[in-house]
């Protein structure tokens, strides 16, 4: 009963804690995603031309024309597919070594035993590529 009076206490001060920083802040999870994970070749504003785009064999995407290439409409499922690996993306990789591994917060890490996150690893993997979508989906041209 006390370790989950405790687990639970942790979660409600972690909750508010990034409630409150959130608020401060204003933070867009969706633009840190993707500035953390797609910048470096799709570069800072989405268009193609990241810092070692040069170096690549074939040249990113510019993600800013998405829509526009389909007719004005976003596909959320499509990009959703290529981002977590389900439509094979030559240039992200193989399967082998999957772009989007297993993701825990490394704020995270010192509760992540009590608070027993390993039972859905892929709720931190779905939540990450829900705010990077929703990025791109915000930064399309019109």
């Amino acid at each position: 009963m006390t370790k989950n009076a405790i687990k639970w206490l942790m979660i409600a001060n972690i909750t508010v804690g990034l409630n409150a920083v959130a608020s401060a802040q204003d933070i867009d999870i969706g633009k840190s995603e993707f500035q953390s994970s797609c910048a470096s070749c799709h570069g800072v504003d989405g268009k193609g031309k990241g810092p070692v785009s040069d170096q690549l064999k074939v040249a990113p995407t510019d993600l800013t024309i998405i829509a526009k290439k389909n007719n004005g409409v976003f596909p959320i499922s499509a990009l959703y597919e290529t981002i977590d690996g389900r439509k094979a993306v030559a240039a992200h990789g193989t399967r082998e070594m999957p772009v989007w591994g297993a993701f825990i917060p490394k704020f995270l890490y010192p509760y992540e035993r009590l608070l027993n996150f390993t039972h859905d690893p892929e709720y931190y993997m779905r939540t990450r590529i829900l705010a990077i979508v929703d990025y791109l989906n915000r930064i399309q041209e019109k």
